[in-house]
């Protein structure tokens, strides 16, 4: 089934439809979800109540661009609608706390798979990870996330400059150099 079928047919109320859209998609929303959640229950909520979004919501979706980009920015703004129901922006976290999370061998750069990163940028604070995940991965700058989050700018700054210092502290030192951690 194409895009357009897809999209067709979940506007029609389709059930095959929006099973196909749901499989053609899932894995990848729950890449997105990981980065922003806690753990895969947190992770697997924020993909549900994204996918409710999306049928409840798929008149919106205008054709100008690709069908999962924007099931992937429904997905990203649902995790900030969770996150902003849990205020992680109250909270702050001396980097010390984090260096139980620290192996005492660390990681081998050859040895640094996509899933040990993963588990680093989820081991970071909610606010660390939110702002360093729309800034780093995502692309967008510290205006529009100010904007997404209802922060300041400096705020966003400031979040993403200590998730990069929890990071450092995570990661041996020719690891975050070579990922990107470590570089002004």
């Amino acid at each position: 089934m194409t895009d357009e079928q897809m999209v067709a047919g979940c506007l029609k109320g389709e059930p095959a439809a929006q099973k196909a859209l749901y499989q053609t998609f899932a894995g990848k929303m729950m890449s997105i979800c990981m980065r922003y959640a806690h753990d895969r229950e947190q992770a697997q909520d924020i993909l549900q109540d994204g996918f409710v979004k999306v049928f409840q919501k798929m008149d919106r979706f205008r054709g100008d661009g690709p069908l999962g980009g924007w099931i992937a920015r429904t997905m990203v703004n649902t995790a900030l609608d969770n996150i902003r129901r849990n205020k992680p922006y109250d909270q702050s976290l001396d980097l010390t706390e984090a260096e139980h999370l620290h192996s005492a061998e660390g990681l081998a750069v050859s040895k640094l798979t996509t899933n040990e990163l993963m588990d680093l940028i989820q081991a970071l604070p909610t606010g660390y990870r939110t702002v360093f995940n729309l800034f780093a991965i995502e692309g967008y700058p510290h205006k529009d996330i100010a904007e997404m989050l209802g922060i300041s700018e400096n705020t966003s700054k400031s979040q993403f400059m200590k998730a990069r210092a929890y990071l450092r502290k995570l990661l041996p030192k020719e690891t975050a150099d070579i990922h990107g951690i470590g570089n002004e």
